[in-house]
């Protein structure tokens, strides 16, 4: 099992709640705070399963309180954790063969 904490930076726009993360260029979004947090912890484990499947390198994650200092107006940071057990590889691994 290997868990990943990575801070991730919450606000709205255009009527959605957008999630970006900042050390790892990636971003989703939800109609509501709510959503985009259950979608920002998906993406958080799609992208691991990714990296680590295809041996990519990826940032490690910032400070908090430093990603904090960064938000503009009406933006929060927020820690975003994401699980990866082997029964996930090997779903994952499935997923990617052609029959």
């Amino acid at each position: 099992m290997q868990q990943f904490i990575y801070p991730a930076i919450f606000y709205i726009d255009e009527g959605e709640t957008r999630v970006y993360f900042p050390d790892l260029d990636i971003s989703t979004s939800g109609p509501n705070y709510d959503q985009a947090f259950l979608f920002a912890k998906e993406l958080l484990r799609v992208y691991f399963l990714y990296a680590l499947s295809n041996d990519f390198d990826f940032n490690f994650p910032s400070d908090l309180e430093d990603v904090s200092k960064k938000c503009g107006e009406h933006q929060l940071a927020f820690l975003v954790d994401t699980i990866l057990t082997t029964k996930d590889f090997k779903d994952f691994k499935k997923s990617k063969k052609i029959d």
